[in-house]
């Protein structure tokens, strides 16, 4: 056994000598250096042990040690780079980045605050694009109520939950190369027993039954996908969405909830007594800042405040806490509502007063989209900054959209407020 053991590493080791692996020339460099400047300075210890008088053959041997450690740390610096760039997404190999300032990147990121963002849906994937350029300990805690499109489906159709909005933040958060990153959201058209499903939700589905669980599946994706940070299911049960409506009636499914024409009173889950993921609890518990939203008021921010565990571990957070206020109104379920009217929804349903700052924007929105909105029965939301300020929170107002064909935030801007609120909190005198 142990010859085979010893001939096993020696063939290990002679694969570093094969053709074409360019290696061993960074390799043979610094042995070769180290043999200049031992020949050198036993040379040079010697002549001047002989005589003190500056020679040709003194200079000759301190320039032979010179170009032996030139040699040495050129051979390892190649050495390094070239071993550290196999491990790197394909990204970072091609942008021609020298090796100290991949290695600053990195332990910059690994540095960064810890920061947990709740929600889902797009607009918590917006958020994580700009935040993950800051640090890579971010923790996504994603609702998994969802229950409509091709989520729904296979919810329903294999028993799993619902992928959409985690693979949304897989995403968000992917240091791997852009193809994976499109091939994860491709989404098969129409028409097919494949029709309308993302390769992403299949993909996660696949993974969960063949490890056999959910939390399991979104861990292995997020290998596959080389993410900054971690994406956590806010709960593993199988929960439904149901809102009270102020006619008194009700309706079941996150789907169906914004198809209902009277206002929203309230929304619970059921069964409301779900267990919290542990590892969105510790995060929320190790956290130094927590942002909500931007996204779907009713149906993507709040399902994770109705967990309990999740709730009063909030509460009880000492991080910063931000509110990211959305831009438009959501037919069927903000109509009409103005930021206060989220502010105090978030509030109401988190049984407590979780928020520091709400950010707001300001910018100016172009007419065309507020006409395409308008068209979705979605109008720009009232900021009644004045009755936010009253109610005792602090309000970040900037002009932070990012209008194509469709109004978001801006990603970049909403990150450097947030990170600046967070820097002028963390050097406040204490």
């Amino acid at each position: 056994m142990k010859k085979r053991f010893r001939q096993k590493i020696k063939n290990s080791f002679l694969k570093w000598l094969y053709p074409g692996m360019g290696v061993k020339r960074w390799g043979i460099l610094p042995v070769i250096g180290i043999l200049l400047t031992v020949i050198g300075a036993s040379r040079l210890g010697a002549a001047r042990y002989f005589t003190q008088k500056l020679t040709t053959g003194k200079i000759f041997n301190a320039l032979l040690i010179a170009l032996g450690i030139y040699l040495i740390f050129v051979g390892v610096k190649e050495l390094l780079t070239f071993i550290i760039r196999l491990f790197l997404p394909q990204k970072e190999n091609e942008t021609g980045k020298g090796l100290i300032d991949i290695i600053y990147e990195r332990k910059y990121l690994e540095k960064g605050p810890k920061i947990v963002a709740i929600g889902g849906g797009t607009g918590l994937s917006t958020l994580l694009h700009g935040l993950k350029q800051y640090t890579n300990n971010i923790a996504a805690i994603v609702t998994v109520a969802d229950d409509g499109g091709s989520s729904g489906r296979l919810r329903q159709q294999f028993g799993i939950l619902p992928p959409g909005d985690i693979r949304n933040c897989l995403v968000a958060l992917a240091e791997t190369e852009p193809m994976m990153r499109d091939l994860f959201q491709f989404r098969f058209e129409e028409g097919s027993d494949l029709g309308g499903h993302s390769f992403g939700n299949l993909f996660i589905t696949a993974m969960t039954k063949l490890t056999g669980d959910f939390e399991k599946a979104v861990k292995e994706s997020s290998k596959v996908l080389a993410i900054r940070g971690q994406v956590i299911p806010s709960t593993l049960s199988k929960v439904a969405l149901v809102a009270e409506h102020n006619d008194g009636s009700r309706t079941e499914g996150e789907a169906q909830i914004p198809t209902k024409d009277s206002p929203i009173r309230n929304v619970y889950l059921k069964p409301n007594n779900v267990a919290a993921t542990p590892e969105a609890v510790r995060a929320i518990q190790d956290a130094e800042l927590i942002v909500f939203g931007p996204g779907s008021l009713y149906t993507s921010i709040l399902p994770n405040l109705l967990i309990k565990e999740i709730r009063d571990a909030i509460a009880a957070s000492s991080a910063l806490k931000i509110y990211v206020c959305n831009i438009m109104t959501q037919h069927g379920e903000t109509d009409n509502y103005s930021t206060f009217d989220h502010l105090n929804a978030l509030i109401t349903h988190a049984k407590g007063r979780i928020i520091d700052y709400v950010i707001v924007n300001t910018a100016k929105v172009p007419e065309q989209l507020i006409s395409k909105y308008k068209t979705e029965d979605a109008v720009l939301i009232k900021n009644d900054i004045a009755r936010i300020k009253k109610a005792g929170f602090k309000v970040i107002e900037e002009g932070i959209i990012e209008a194509g064909d469709v109004i978001r935030h801006d990603s970049e801007k909403l990150t450097q407020i947030i990170v600046g609120l967070f820097e002028e909190k963390r050097h406040e005198p204490r």
